[in-house]
C-alpha cells in the first residue's frame, strides 16, 4: 500500500485537509478540531499557542497576538506595497526583518517578544491539519500537495513549500486551487462520457473561486483526461470579509444614529466589535438561504442591546460594487482564454461565498441561462478534495480510480496542464524586459532563447530573472540573478548564450545558460534574493513547533471552553437584566469581571467550576 499523500487547501481564512480513503475508494474530507474547515488563525498567549477556532475567539482579548490572513503577505518583501497596504489592517504587529528586508509578525509568546515569518504562521496551521490527518488514519503522514492561487508567483509557491517542510511535510506538488477543484468535480469523466461520440468536442470550464478573502476565476479546456489552464485571473483582496466589512459599517452607522455615545464607546472595545462582527457573519448566512434576518446582539455594550432586520435587498445594495468586480473579472478572463460565452459547457463554484444568491443569480445570466451552476459539492471543501485526487495520482502514478464528489465514477489516470500566472524573462541592456515564458503558458514548460554582449571581450554576463508583464523591469518582480563565467572572448555582439528557463509542475523556476562556442555553463534555481528561509532555519523552526505541542493541545482545550463560558453568560446576563434580582445581577456581575480579569491565569478545572454556577443558578449549559 502507497504512503498516503494528502491534499490541503492552505486558504486566506479557511483550510481543509482531504486523503484518499483505500476502503471506500474514494476522496475522504478529514475533520480537525475545528471542524470540516478550520480557521487559518493563530494565537499566542502566555501558555502557549492556538490555531483555528480556539485562536479565533482569542481575537477579542488578545488582539496584539492573535494573527491571521498572512496569506496575503506570503513569499513577499517588507517594501512591497501590498505588504504596507495589507499591514494597514492588521490589529498585529508586522515590522522588516533585519537579515533579507522580510516581513516578520511581532507577538508576545509565552512571555517572550518573538519576530515569526509568515511561513512559520502558515505552518502552525498545517501542522494542525496534519496532526488531524496523522489521528484519522492511524499513522504519520509524511508527505502533501498543498494548493495556492492561480496567480501566485514564484517567490510566493516557495514560501508556501518552506511552511509545509516547518510544518513537517515534504510537499510533493504545489497546484493551483482552480484546477484542484475541477479536479474535485470530476469534469473529466463527465467529458469523456459525454464526448466519446465527438472527439473534436472540448468542454471548456470555468471555475469561480470567491472565497473568505480571494477570489479566482481560470478557464480550462478538457479533452479525454487533460486539463488545460488556458487563462487565470482574480483580485487578491476580495471575498467574504470584505462583503462582512460592507456590513459592519452599516451596522456601525444604525447603532450611531440609535446612541452616539455607544458609538464612540464601541471604537475602543474589540470584545464588543468582534461580537458584533460575529453576529455580521452570522446573518450574512442566514439571508444566503432566507430573505431576511434579525441581526442581534445583547448586551453590546454595558445595557445596549443591539438589533435590526437585514435583508437580502439591502445586502445587495451595499455590496453591489463588490459583486460587480467579480462579474467584470469573469468576463476579463474569458477575454485572455479566448473564448465566448457560448463555448463555456460548465461552471464550478468553489468558495463559501459562492453560496450568495445575487452571485449565483448574476452568474446564470451572464451566460443567459444556458448552463447550470456547478453546486453540488460542498464549496468549501472542493479544493482540499481536489488535492487529495492529485496526491492519491502521485502516490499510485495514476493508477486506480474511485468517485468524485458527486459520486461519479473517476479515473484517476489523467494529466494537469496547468499556467504561469505572469510572465518571465531576462533583464537586457536599457533595463528592458526580454521575456521567455509568456502568462498563462502552459506548465511544466522549458523555452530557450539566445542573447550576446554589449561590450567588446566581455568573459562574463549576469543574468538578472523577472516576472511580470512591464516592457521595463522596474516595474516588475526581481526574482533573482546569477553570473555565466567563461563568454567567448570576442567584439560586442558576437558571443552566443542561449538562456534556458524551465518551469516544474510546481510553477518553480530553473534558469541556464550555456555559451555555444566555450561551452561554459551556469545554473540556478530562481527563488526570492531576499528573505528566503535557509535548512538551517527551517529546522530551528521545525524544532521550535515539537517542543510545546503537549501544552499547546491542553491550552486548546480550555480556550474552547472559555469561549463557551463567555458566550453563556452574554446569554445569562440579558435575561437577569430584566429580573429585577439584585443578588443575580452582582453575582454575575462578579462572574463577568472575573472572566476578563483573571480567567487567563487560571486552570481549567477554575473555569470549569464558574460554569457549573452557571449551570446550577440559571439552567445554561456551558458546552
Amino acid at each position: 500500500m502507497a504512503e498516503p499523500i494528502i491534499g490541503i487547501d492552505l486558504g486566506t481564512t479557511f483550510s481543509c485537509v482531504a486523503c484518499w480513503d483505500e476502503k471506500t475508494n474514494k476522496v475522504e474530507v478529514i475533520e480537525s478540531a475545528s471542524g470540516r474547515t478550520c480557521p487559518s488563525w493563530v494565537s499566542f498567549t502566555k501558555e502557549g499557542k492556538l490555531v483555528g477556532t480556539a485562536a479565533k475567539s482569542q481575537v477579542a482579548s488578545n488582539p496584539k497576538n492573535t494573527v491571521y490572513d498572512v496569506k496575503r503577505i506570503i513569499g513577499r518583501s517588507f517594501s512591497d506595497p501590498v505588504t504596507a497596504e495589507e499591514c494597514k489592517n492588521f490589529p498585529f504587529d508586522v515590522v522588516e526583518g533585519s537579515a533579507h528586508g522580510e516581513p516578520k509578525i511581532v507577538v508576545d509568546w509565552r512571555g517572550e517578544r518573538k519576530e515569526l515569518r509568515p511561513e512559520e504562521i502558515s505552518a502552525f496551521v498545517l501542522a494542525e491539519l496534519k496532526g488531524a490527518a496523522e489521528r484519522h488514519l492511524g499513522k504519520e503522514v509524511k508527505s502533501a500537495v498543498i494548493t495556492v492561487p492561480a496567480h501566485f508567483n514564484n517567490q510566493q509557491r516557495q514560501a508556501t513549500k518552506d511552511a509545509g517542510r516547518i510544518a513537517g511535510l515534504d510537499v510533493k506538488r504545489i497546484i493551483n486551487e482552480p484546477t484542484a477543484a475541477a479536479l474535485s468535480y470530476g469534469l473529466h469523466s463527465k467529458n469523456d462520457k459525454e464526448g466519446a461520440g465527438d472527439k473534436s468536442k472540448k468542454a471548456n470550464v470555468v471555475i469561480f473561486d470567491l472565497g473568505g478573502g480571494t477570489f479566482d476565476v481560470s478557464v480550462l479546456a478538457m479533452d479525454e483526461g487533460v486539463f488545460e489552464v488556458k487563462a487565470t485571473g482574480g483580485d487578491t483582496h476580495l471575498g467574504g470579509e470584505d462583503f462582512d466589512n460592507t456590513v459592519l459599517a452599516w451596522c456601525l452607522e444604525q447603532i450611531k444614529a440609535k446612541n452616539s455615545d455607544v458609538h464612540k464607546k464601541l471604537q475602543d472595545n474589540p470584545r464588543a466589535m468582534s461580537r458584533l462582527r460575529r453576529a455580521v457573519e452570522n446573518a450574512k448566512r442566514a439571508i444566503s438561504s432566507g430573505m431576511s434576518t434579525e441581526l442581534e446582539v445583547d448586551s453590546l455594550i454595558a445595557d445596549f442591546d443591539f438589533s435590526v432586520t437585514l435583508d437580502r435587498a439591502k445586502f445587495e445594495e451595499l455590496n453591489a460594487a463588490l459583486f460587480k468586480r467579480c462579474i467584470d473579472t469573469v468576463k476579463e478572463v474569458l477575454d485572455d482564454a479566448q473564448c465566448s460565452i457560448d463555448d463555456v459547457t460548465d461552471l464550478v463554484l468553489v468558495g463559501g461565498s459562492t453560496r450568495i444568491p445575487c452571485i449565483q443569480s448574476s452568474l446564470y445570466n451572464m451566460f443567459g441561462g444556458k448552463i447550470e451552476l456547478c453546486k453540488s459539492v460542498h464549496p468549501d471543501e472542493a479544493v482540499a478534495h481536489g488535492a487529495a485526487v492529485q496526491g492519491h495520482i502521485l502516490a499510485t502514478g495514476g493508477s486506480g480510480g474511485g468517485k468524485d464528489l458527486a459520486g461519479a465514477e473517476m479515473t484517476t489516470d489523467l494529466l494537469l496542464l496547468d499556467v504561469t500566472p505572469l510572465s518571465l524573462g531576462i533583464e537586457l541592456e536599457g533595463k528592458q524586459m526580454s521575456t521567455l515564458i509568456k502568462r498563462n503558458t502552459p506548465i511544466p514548460c522549458k523555452k530557450t532563447r539566445t542573447y550576446t554582449t554589449v561590450d567588446d571581450w566581455q568573459t562574463e554576463i549576469d543574468v538578472v530573472v523577472f516576472e511580470g508583464e512591464r516592457p521595463h523591469v522596474d516595474a516588475n518582480n526581481k526574482l533573482g540573478s546569477f553570473v555565466i563565467s567563461g563568454v567567448q572572448r570576442a567584439r560586442a555582439g558576437e558571443p552566443k548564450v542561449d538562456v534556458t528557463f524551465a518551469l516544474d509542475a510546481n510553477g518553480i523556476l530553473n534558469v541556464s545558460a550555456r555559451d555555444q562556442v566555450t561551452g561554459a555553463e551556469a545554473r540556478a534555481e530562481i527563488k526570492a534574493e531576499k528573505g528566503r528561509l535557509t535548512s538551517d532555519d527551517i529546522d530551528k523552526m521545525i524544532a521550535d513547533a515539537e517542543r510545546y505541542r503537549a501544552q499547546d493541545e491542553e491550552l486548546a482545550e480550555k480556550t474552547a471552553y472559555k469561549t463557551a463560558l463567555e458566550e453563556a453568560l452574554f446569554t445569562v446576563q440579558s435575561k437577569v437584566a430584566e429580573s429585577n434580582k439584585p443578588n443575580e445581577v452582582k453575582e454575575l456581575a462578579d462572574l463577568m469581571d472575573w472572566l476578563e480579569l483573571d480567567s487567563d491565569t487560571a486552570t481549567f478545572d477554575d473555569m470549569k467550576k464558574r460554569g457549573r454556577v452557571i449551570e446550577d443558578t440559571w439552567g445554561f449549559i456551558v458546552a
